[in-house]
């Protein structure tokens, strides 16, 4: 076994700062964490974005997709869809998708939020359709998970989620303890897939 992916957007440091409790949850398991990033976009047909960023994650590469065992991906939400940034980079996976790279591995999603309508289950199911176009293995958050009885205000059974914004400055412990179970369950999830044909 090689790594899990985590891969996100973040604008505010919200996304980013789930990115990091998942990453802690898959390395419960013992498998690597791979925190990776996409650089933001401009409306602007220039680069914009150094090749690596002053601080914070790296940028993911074409190889870190192809080559994880499986995915966690991550995004604000945008009108109820992911933001740009993280569309575009998967926009940019045909050759992935041509060669068979992401099938059979496994695959969940994150989200935050700056409202309680703020579109965060759209936003989680919108950014599985290209996971499902590229032959991966769904999983959310079974209600298994004590959190999602407790939550109230971030974390679906879709995946994890979180609300920030108007008064709310930081994630609340049932959102983070969301963020380190799908982590986990994907790590795991990985090493029972990983001798999928």
């Amino acid at each position: 076994m090689s790594y899990v992916l985590v891969l996100y957007y973040s604008r505010s440091g919200n996304t980013k700062k789930m990115a990091e409790k998942i990453g802690s949850g898959i390395e419960q398991t013992g498998l690597e964490a791979k925190i990776r990033t996409v650089p933001a976009i401009s409306a602007v047909c220039e680069s914009v974005e150094p090749d690596i960023p002053e601080e914070g994650h790296l940028y993911c590469s074409q190889e870190d997709l192809s080559e994880c065992a499986g995915l966690v991906l991550g995004s604000p939400t945008r009108f109820g869809n992911m933001a740009a940034p993280l569309k575009y980079f998967l926009d940019m996976t045909g050759d992935i998708w041509l060669n068979g790279g992401l099938i059979g591995k496994p695959a969940g999603v994150f989200t935050s939020t700056g409202s309680l309508h703020g579109g965060q289950e759209t936003t989680l199911l919108t950014m599985m359709l290209p996971l499902m176009h590229q032959g991966m293995i769904l999983a959310g958050l079974p209600y298994s998970e004590k959190a999602l009885h407790s939550t109230t205000r971030g974390g679906t059974p879709y995946g994890a989620s979180c609300q920030t914004g108007k008064g709310f400055d930081s994630i609340t412990s049932d959102e983070s303890e969301l963020c380190i179970a799908l982590g986990n369950r994907i790590a795991v999830l990985a090493t029972k897939l990983s001798d999928y044909p």
